[in-house]
Parts: structure tokens; C-alpha cells; sequence
């Protein structure tokens, strides 16, 4: 090589080397974003925005540069450097609804997640669209600790199991306000459509200091949608091949400039009677609803919506029809449920406001040879003031609640008067709580509730939360500590097992169930440089109840007793949330619960019945922009349930086998308007491997043989000692099914 060679090549490696800048500003909503990353992919450099949202970022110029901008609450985006432009001008940021969410459930007062002193989960509308359903209550089943749970394969009554506790341990609020409880629970959860959600929020643990009775267990928070922020017509309808069928309709009026109304209707429709299992019962209830819902807000002031449900459901025997209802020629379950509500809040100014709900509930019903008719009427009104005093943020509140109760069975004969009573219970309650902020990292939250409850006298529920984060709170510890108490509303859940032969037993006055929580929850977010995002969400819990109220059906067949818990019972495990965005439109969700139940009664260690020892949920979504698909892949892993068999002599399992729901869905988008959807519901065909029913050829228990204390006698037709029982359940009877469905949209 020749000296001018040399010479050329070292003047060529420099020129190839040399700096150069690439210039712009970042924006959300028209405004500058201070302390944005920027950082060239695949390599360590990078700058931050400036205050005015600008940046500079020196480098060597190289082949295929791209600069990723990310920055938390928003969604990150890469461009690519055009080296003839190396001004990239404006780039907008996307808010990212899954990072920076507002809740209220945690201290009854809009606050960023991220701020909320309380943890607490945030599922959006586009979070259940990837499962379609007729309701919230199996929209439910794709979030990590909570498990729609059915007692009954005839009728198909649900609860909402919250990190494997009963369902009366969960409060079910919509706009947080106590509408579904109590006999609602039973079949009222079925009744919302999920159309009407905005969004969910759902805490994990005792909430009582804000939320009074029935918030033991954890809260789950039905946010509903606001008229103004709602398309002008919208129609939602899809189709399964079981032949159920779900249509939404919502319309948005105007009532004047600043005031809006919401009409949606929500039919749903299964009148298909399908028996895959042959045992001779309907593998679904068969069912009729429609629910009728009018929301209307006046300003920022005010705001009151309206619900109307009726439902016409019925399961059985394959042949059975409401002219045989409540004959025992054949086995039928027929429930009639009509519903109304109305709930809403005013602002009288940015401190003070009063939240109302009221609502109506009446069933009629028969099970079998068993009437059923049950009225259920609950009023409830809240006032909430609030003030900031430096670094204290002051809540107070008076609340007060009424429930009148009454059906036609022994639970509410009094037998001293030979007469049926009803039952009303009154609890006002007083409760405040101070947030103090010692700076931005440090959150002490101090709370202090105390009702009077008409029947147990006075209650007391404290809670103490703290967080702590670093500065840009993409690393938060919070530690949760807080009593729960539930009056428990006997009779109004357990209602099928009740008949008028049977006399209700009381050993004891009972007292409210009571609970103690300690919860530690950590929330890390990792940002890569390939655009991606990860964030790790664990927590830790220990729940540990006294005065626990179980009914005994089992002592006498005759009898239905009654007695608080003298030992404790424990709930306790731990669960894991990992959500990864990538750049490619790829977005993953997991998480996996671990659960240790107990009950310690007299030196025994009882495993509570129906409470999973481990859960896992699956979400995966990729989207294509270019040909606007969207697919979604959801599933369930539950592990072993304890299932109430009917003594030493059956032979069905003590516990259900390890089981997983996947679910598959493709949705095309055509244009802003409308939009199709189709896939495949329980893809690996899971159905219980053992007949539900026990006994279901004698729904009646005429070939049973009983002794002089009613118990069953094993015969050479009944070696078992068996009568027939619904109640062996832990998951549904419908197998694999395909749907279809369609959406359309006129803003």
C-alpha cells in the first residue's frame, strides 16, 4: 500500500465517521412532554426532552439508525432517521390507558394508579373485547385472582371468588355505589350487561373502611360509561354455536348543550336445551333477559342512571316446560327475576357530594317442588367531603344504608308470632381518612370507619397504607394493612337448600365475620431499547378471619344451624402480574396466583370447599395495522377444587383435576365504523369428567330409602347412600363453541 493509499483511506474513515445531530420536540395533546428517553436502537445513547419537550442527540452516523422515544403513561414509538432530514420536527405521544389510569375505588377520589396509595387493578373495555360475553360475570374469568365460581348446574347461580375466598366476601359496586348484594348476588351478576362498562377497578383485601359490610374480601368496582364520551349509535351482537345469541344497542341524546343521555338495551337469548353429557338435565340454563339502562349527566355536576332487568331463566330435566313448574312429574328449576335500580351522584362544589343508589329486587322462583319468592329492597346514600390541608389530603364521610328483606320460608317465620316477618336492618356509618403526603416519593394513607349496625350494635374498621416510589415511579412498594368486617345476610344465597320442614337454628347471637389483612404489592417497569415495555406486578397476602359464620345443613336433616366459627380461618398466597408491550403490536398478559385457604377448628385443618390452590390467565394480542386484524388468544388454568360429595360413601372425587379454558378470537376492523369478529370458546373441549348431578334419573329422591333421622340408607339400588344433589360443580358444561359477531358505530 502506498502512502497516498493509506492517506486516502484515513481521510475516508474520518469523513465516514463524523458527527452529526438529529433534532425535534416531542408533544401529547399539543403540549411539550419534559423528560422524554430517546435512545438509538440497539445501541447505549441516548438524551432526554428539555422542558420545552425539545431534544439533540449527537451521533456517528451508521446504516439504518432509528431513534426509540419512550416515556412513561405513553405508548413508545421508533422512527426512522432520514439522514437528508435530520430535523424529525413534531412527534406525538399516544397515552397509554394500561399505564397511567384513573381510579377511585381506593380512596373514593380521582387519583392516577400510579399515585394511589392503595393498589388497585385497572381493566379497560378493550380489555374484555378480546372474550366476548353476555355479562360481567363471566368477563371476569380472564382476571388474575378472580374466578366466576358456579354452585349449581341446574339453575347456574355465580359468585365472584376473589384469591379463592366466597363469593360473599366480594362487594360488587357500580359508579361505587353497593348495588349488587345480598339476594341480587345470586342471579344479578348474570344481569349486567358488559356493554355498559367503562372500565373495572378491583381491590384485592379487606376495603370496610371505606365501603362498610361486604367489602371482607376485595372490591370490584363497575365503572359505567359517560353519554358524552359515547358514539352517537352503537350496535354490538354476536351469535354462538350453541345458539345463544347477545345484542347491545346504545344511543347517545342530547339534552342540551352540556347535558347528554345514554340509552343501551342489552337482549340476550339461549333457548337451545343441549345435554352433551347425558345425564338427562340441560347442560346450560336455558334463558330470556333483557335489561333496559338510561344514564344522564347534567354538567360535571350531576349525573343518575336508571336500570331495569328482567329474566326469565329455567334448567332441568330435557323435556321439562313451565306447565310442569313446581309439580314433581319432572325436575325443573324456573326463576323469575325483575329488577330496577337507580343511582347517581351531585357535586355540590370540587369538596363536597352525595351519592345515592336504591334499588329493588324481587324473585319468583321454584326449585324442583321448593317455592321460592323473595323480595329484596336496599337504599343507600353517602356524603363525601374532602380537603387539603399542606401535605394532608382529608376524606370524611357519613353513610347510611337500609335493607328490607323478606321471602315465603322459615328464614323469616317467626315462630313466636305464627306469623312471617320481614327482616330490616339499618346501618349508618361514619368513616375519615387522611393521606399525607410527606413528598414525592412517600404516601402515608391513615383511615378509621365506624358503623352501627341495628342487629350486632358498633363496629369498628381501621386501615393503614404506605407507599414509596422512586422519581419516575417505575419501581413502587406498597404496603397495605386493614380490618373487614361482613353482617352476614343468611338465607338470601343458600335458598335453594331451604325448605319448610326445615327450621332455622340460631346456637348464638351471631356476630359480624371479621377479617385482618396484611398485603405488600411491588410494581416495576422496565423500559428496553428496542421499544418494548415490561412491568412486573407481585403482591403478597394474609387474611385471617374469626367469628366465620357456616351454615350446618349435615348435623340434621331437619335443621339448619347456625354458629359463629370459634376457631379462624386463614387465606393467604401470593400472585404475580407481568404485562409486556412490544413494538410490533404484540401485547402479553400473565399472571398466576397462588392460594393457601384454611380452617382451623379444634385442632383440625379444614380445606375450604371450591377454593383453587393455584390459577393462572393468559391474554396475547397481535395486531396488524395494515390489514386492520386483530387476534387474541385468552385462557384460564385452575388447579384442584375441593367439591362437597355426599358422604364416605361416594364415590366421586374429593377434588377436580387440574383444568384449562383457552380461547381464540380474530377481529377485523373495515373501517372506523364497523368491525367483525369471530373465534372459538373453550378450544381444548373441557367438561367435567364426572356427572354434577348426583342421582339425576330420581330428581325427587323417590327410590331413595331414608332412616328415621332423614339421612340416606345405601340399598341395593342406592349403594352409595345418595339422593340427588346439583351442587358437586366447578366448572361449566359447555364444551368447545364457535361464535361470531359484529360491531357498528355512528359517532
Amino acid at each position: 500500500m502506498t502512502f497516498r493509499s493509506f492517506i486516502l483511506i484515513f481521510l475516508f474513515q474520518i469523513a465516514s465517521a463524523q458527527e452529526i445531530s438529529v433534532i425535534g420536540k416531542v408533544i401529547y395533546n399539543e403540549q411539550p412532554l419534559e423528560g422524554v428517553t430517546v435512545l438509538l436502537k440497539g445501541l447505549n445513547l441516548g438524551t432526554i426532552t428539555d422542558s420545552k419537550g425539545q431534544f439533540k442527540l449527537d451521533f456517528t452516523k451508521l446504516k439504518n439508525q432509528k431513534l426509540i422515544f419512550s416515556y412513561i403513561g405513553y405508548k413508545p414509538i421508533v422512527k426512522k432517521i432520514n439522514y437528508d432530514h435530520l430535523n424529525l420536527g413534531m412527534i406525538t405521544l399516544e397515552a397509554d390507558e394500561n399505564l397511567d389510569e384513573v381510579v377511585v375505588s381506593g380512596t373514593l377520589k380521582p387519583v392516577s394508579k400510579l399515585d394511589s396509595s392503595v393498589p388497585v387493578e385497572v381493566y379497560a373495555k378493550t380489555f374484555f373485547k378480546a372474550n366476548p360475553s353476555a355479562s360481567i360475570f363471566e368477563a371476569l374469568e380472564n382476571i388474575n385472582g378472580i374466578r366466576p365460581q358456579l354452585n349449581c348446574s341446574v339453575c347456574n347461580t355465580g359468585d365472584i371468588h376473589i384469591n379463592g375466598q366466597e363469593g360473599s366476601y366480594t362487594m360488587i359496586l357500580i359508579d361505587g355505589l353497593p348495588i349488587v348484594s345480598g339476594l341480587s348476588t345470586v342471579y344479578g351478576l348474570s344481569g349486567i350487561p358488559q356493554s355498559l362498562i367503562e372500565r373495572v377497578e378491583v381491590i384485592k383485601g379487606p376495603a370496610s373502611t371505606l365501603y362498610g359490610s361486604e367489602a371482607i374480601g376485595g372490591v370490584i368496582n363497575l365503572i359505567t360509561r359517560l353519554p358524552e364520551n359515547t358514539s352517537k349509535l352503537a350496535v354490538d351482537s354476536f351469535l354462538s354455536g350453541w345458539g345463544e345469541l347477545n345484542t347491545d344497542v346504545g344511543y347517545k341524546y342530547r339534552l342540551s348543550n352540556k347535558n347528554f343521555g345514554l340509552l343501551g338495551i342489552n337482549y340476550f337469548n339461549y333457548s337451545n336445551p343441549i345435554d352433551n353429557n347425558q345425564d338427562g338435565f340441560t347442560d346450560l340454563t336455558l334463558q330470556d333477559r333483557i335489561s333496559i339502562f338510561n344514564k344522564l349527566t347534567f354538567g360535571t355536576q350531576f349525573s343518575v342512571a336508571t336500570r331495569f332487568v328482567y329474566e326469565d331463566r329455567w334448567g332441568g330435566q330435557m323435556n321439562w316446560s313451565p306447565e310442569y313448574r313446581g309439580g314433581d312429574i319432572l325436575y325443573g328449576e324456573s326463576i323469575y327475576t325483575s329488577r330496577f335500580e337507580i343511582f347517581g351522584k351531585y357535586k355540590f362544589n370540587s369538596r363536597f357530594s352525595f351519592s345515592f343508589s336504591f334499588n329493588d329486587h324481587n324473585q319468583n322462583s321454584f326449585y324442583g317442588l321448593t317455592p321460592f319468592n323473595a323480595d329484596q329492597t336496599i337504599g343507600f346514600g353517602q356524603f363525601v367531603w374532602d380537603k387539603k390541608i399542606k401535605k394532608h389530603d382529608i376524606l370524611f364521610g357519613l353513610a347510611y344504608r337500609y335493607t328490607y328483606y323478606d321471602d315465603d320460608t322459615t328464614a323469616t317465620f317467626n315462630e313466636l308470632l305464627k306469623i312471617n316477618q320481614e327482616t330490616i336492618s339499618h346501618l349508618p356509618g361514619i368513616f375519615i381518612q387522611d393521606e399525607i403526603k410527606f413528598n414525592s416519593k412517600n404516601t402515608l394513607l391513615l383511615g378509621l370507619r365506624y358503623d352501627y349496625n341495628s342487629t350486632h350494635g358498633n363496629i369498628l374498621t381501621p386501615r393503614v397504607n404506605y407507599k414509596i416510589s422512586n422519581e419516575d415511579k417505575s419501581k413502587i412498594f406498597r404496603l397495605s394493612i386493614g380490618s373487614g368486617y361482613r353482617v352476614a345476610q343468611v338465607f338470601t344465597e343458600d335458598h335453594a337448600a331451604l325448605t319448610g320442614a326445615r327450621d332455622v337454628i340460631f346456637l348464638e347471637d351471631l356476630d359480624p365475620e371479621r377479617s385482618w389483612n396484611i398485603n405488600g404489592n411491588f410494581l416495576k417497569k422496565l423500559y428496553l431499547k428496542q421499544g418494548a415495555i415490561i412491568d412486573f406486578d407481585i403482591s403478597i397476602f394474609h387474611t385471617r378471619f374469626s367469628n366465620k359464620i357456616i351454615p350446618d345443613y349435615d348435623s340434621d336433616p331437619n335443621k339448619i344451624i347456625y354458629t359463629n366459627l370459634y376457631g379462624s380461618s386463614v387465606n393467604q398466597g401470593a400472585s404475580l402480574n407481568i404485562n409486556l408491550l412490544i413494538q410490533n403490536g404484540i401485547r402479553v398478559n400473565l399472571g398466576a396466583t397462588y392460594i393457601d385457604s384454611y380452617i382451623e377448628d379444634q385442632d383440625l385443618r379444614i380445606t375450604p370447599y371450591l377454593t383453587e390452590s393455584f390459577q393462572g390467565v393468559w391474554k396475547v394480542e397481535k395486531k396488524w395495522k395494515v390489514s386492520n386484524l386483530t387476534l387474541d388468544i385468552t385462557g384460564t388454568t385452575t388447579g384442584p377444587l375441593r367439591l362437597p360429595t355426599l358422604g364416605p360413601l361416594d364415590p366421586r372425587p374429593n377434588y377436580s383435576s387440574t383444568f384449562h379454558i383457552l380461547n381464540f378470537q380474530l377481529t377485523k376492523s373495515w373501517n372506523n365504523a364497523f368491525e367483525t369478529y369471530s373465534g372459538i370458546k373453550n378450544l381444548l373441549d373441557f367438561t367435567p369428567s364426572v356427572e354434577s348431578i348426583a342421582r339425576s334419573f330420581d330428581p325427587f329422591d323417590k327410590t331413595v330409602t331414608f332412616n328415621v333421622q332423614g339421612d340416606a340408607l345405601s340399598t341395593q339400588n342406592n349403594p352409595f347412600a345418595l339422593t340427588f344433589d346439583p351442587s358437586y360443580v366447578y366448572a361449566s358444561n359447555q364444551g368447545i363453541r364457535f361464535f361470531f359477531g359484529l360491531r357498528w358505530k355512528l359517532d
